[in-house]
């Protein structure tokens, strides 16, 4: 019997990626695992790891685990998978007053897009909207992705 698991900590996961780093989720107990690239290679490599202290052994022993059980876990969505980007900008095209809208647009244009969409938001005062709308996009993706993944999740 698979445990299902919660979208809200699909959601923390996503919101927290990592270059160095990918996160699973052990199907059978749902539970979520972030580990780094270099315990990963280490685990492929079959490098030894008695020598290391103790709480980085735990951590290539997971490793190991999803090196060598690789079918019993799924890798959540990377950064890359979940655009940002689209979503900011999507959102722009949410907001129904045409000024905003079109500084927003302008604002994510180029380097630095990010930090002016958000000082951008709050001169509009439209954070509440922006984090309601990012966070239902991200509960959207998250439960697209237990589904394309045939995970039972709980959504609380």
């Amino acid at each position: 019997m698979r445990n299902p698991v919660k979208i809200q900590a699909i959601i923390k996961e996503l919101e927290m990626q990592f270059d160095e780093s990918r996160t699973f989720l052990k199907v059978k107990t749902g539970e979520i695992i972030s580990v780094t690239l270099d315990d990963l290679r280490a685990a492929e490599d079959e490098e030894e790891f008695g020598h290391l202290p103790e709480w980085e052994q735990e951590d290539r022993k997971v490793a190991h685990d999803v090196f060598d059980n690789f079918e019993n876990y799924k890798e959540l969505p990377t950064k890359y998978e979940v655009n940002e980007y689209e979503i900011i900008e999507d959102f722009c095209f949410t907001v129904s007053d045409e000024r905003k809208q079109d500084t927003l647009l302008s604002s994510i244009k180029g380097k630095g897009a990010f930090r002016r969409f958000k000082d951008k938001i709050i001169d509009f005062e439209m954070e509440d909207q922006w984090y309601s709308y990012r966070d239902e996009r991200y509960k959207q993706i998250a439960i697209k992705w237990c589904l394309d993944n045939n995970i039972n999740f709980i959504d609380n």
